[in-house]
């Protein structure tokens, strides 16, 4: 009972639980007071809801499964996860003895005599786990298991947010393209009407050139969107382990998020964001190496018996064979090695120590993404607000700058100014749109959204 007792407090027989100075408390900085459109007292999380309800453009759903299914880093998370399953098998049947057969057979000739012998014997050997070795080597694999897994459902959140993110950026770029194309014809008709205008002494060589000026900006901002698409294209072709290709999608304008984000309280990124499950499994892992490392310090046992035919015993040699069979007990303990035992632990309480420091600091990590997404969702819905008014406001400032212009009150600059300005202010939208959304996909992937 006093052994037990001993045991017990050196934690060898102790599974992992969950250190009790890990903090969780304020990891989402309360972000709430700054809009009604961010829940923060409800336990419930988005990161809980199957993201084909978070995104629920078909096209876009689409090109998830099949990033699913064959995109490499996904396929490479799925075999470690087998591997780690068979080394879990293994380290149960460890518990078991194992068995092994061994036939021997001799001739030998001496001065015209010959002698055969042969041995069939069967060998079974059988560790005594008294002191937790083999115990802590299976919970340890249980623990890397978990960690594979989570390490998983790590990459295929992140896999789901990223496709969401590339296809909603080619949508945004589709959005500008269209925007600065019909700019761009707007443009190219002022040039022209500028230098008749010009022609028939209304305006000035500065104004002419003015707009042409105007006109090769668009022009050239055309081209480098056209590049941007081309180039988001292939980096989504590549997530989609396919050559690169044009994408089918959507439109920006037509797409549907939820408007109220739940981020629900910060204990739960313990259970459901899983790179910090990964890295708490980490720390169990560490734990278990740990008490590995102090059974090494106990006796170990062994027993090893052998059972099977033989026609030898001894010097003799009979014929028929004759059934044997044999029971050896060992018991092993460490006497010149504890020095090295003792730094072994040592490396074991420091690897534990730095597994436990990881896991908080994962911790911190998600809560600053979430943190992050829930300001950027507040932030691009004002400025979008913003920005809208403005557009408004400065369409209204080019219709009445072209009236002041006809009854010859204004400057053709003035026109181009405040077209450049309207240009510049829908662009403006149509970046807090996309930023809207992809503080939507940021929070469900800091959330640990997409599991299985």
């Amino acid at each position: 009972m006093c052994v037990t007792a001993l045991l017990s407090s050196c934690h060898i027989y102790k599974a992992y639980e969950r250190p009790k100075d890990i903090d969780t408390s304020g990891l989402y900085r309360d972000p709430y007071a700054a809009s009604d459109t961010l829940a923060s007292t409800d336990t419930t999380s988005i990161g809980n809801v199957p993201w084909q309800d978070i995104f629920k453009d078909e096209k876009l759903q689409a090109l998830i499964l099949k990033g699913l299914n064959n995109n490499v880093d996904m396929q490479a998370a799925i075999l470690r996860v087998e591997e780690a399953q068979a080394q879990l098998k293994a380290a149960k049947l460890s518990f078991l003895p194992s068995l092994s057969l061994g036939p021997e057979g001799t001739i030998s000739h001496t001065e015209g005599y010959t002698s055969k012998t042969y041995t069939l014997p069967v060998v079974a050997s059988w560790q005594v786990d008294l002191f937790g070795s083999l115990l802590n080597s299976e919970r340890g694999s249980k623990a890397a298991l978990l960690q594979r897994k989570a390490y998983q459902q790590a990459v295929r959140s992140s896999l789901i947010a990223n496709i969401a993110n590339t296809y909603y950026t080619l949508l945004m770029l589709d959005k500008q393209l269209y925007i600065s194309d019909k700019t761009s014809l707007i443009w190219k008709d002022n040039v022209r009407a500028m230098e008749a205008m010009k022609e028939a002494g209304l305006t000035t060589e500065a104004a002419v050139v003015q707009s042409k000026a105007n006109s090769y900006q668009v022009e050239a901002s055309l081209t480098d969107l056209r590049r941007q698409i081309r180039e988001t294209e292939n980096a989504l072709s590549v997530l989609l382990a396919e050559t690169p290709h044009s994408i089918d999608r959507g439109t920006l304008e037509n797409q549907q998020l939820p408007e109220k984000l739940e981020a629900g309280v910060p204990l739960a990124l313990l259970s459901n964001r899983p790179d910090v499950k990964s890295a708490e499994m980490a720390l169990a892992g560490a734990y278990y190496q740990t008490n590995q490392a102090r059974s090494a310090f106990y006796p170990s046992v062994t027993l090893t018996g052998t059972a099977g035919w033989t026609n030898s015993a001894g010097g003799k040699i009979i014929n028929p064979a004759f059934f044997a069979m044999q029971a050896v007990g060992q018991l092993s303990q460490p006497i010149f090695s504890r020095g090295k035992l003792i730094a072994n632990l040592k490396v074991s309480k420091a690897e534990e120590e730095i597994a436990k420091n990881n896991f908080q600091q994962s911790l911190l990590n998600a809560g600053k993404e979430v943190s992050n997404a829930l300001y950027l969702y507040d932030a691009a819905s004002k400025k979008l607000t913003e920005h809208t008014a403005q557009a408004d406001e400065l369409t209204k400032a080019v219709d009445y700058t072209q009236s002041l212009f006809h009854s010859g009150k204004s400057s053709y600059l003035e026109i181009l100014t405040s077209q450049q300005s309207l240009l510049s202010a829908q662009l403006n939208q149509v970046s807090d749109s996309f930023q809207r959304i992809q503080a939507v996909v940021n929070l469900y992937n800091a959330l640990g959204g997409g599991r299985e």
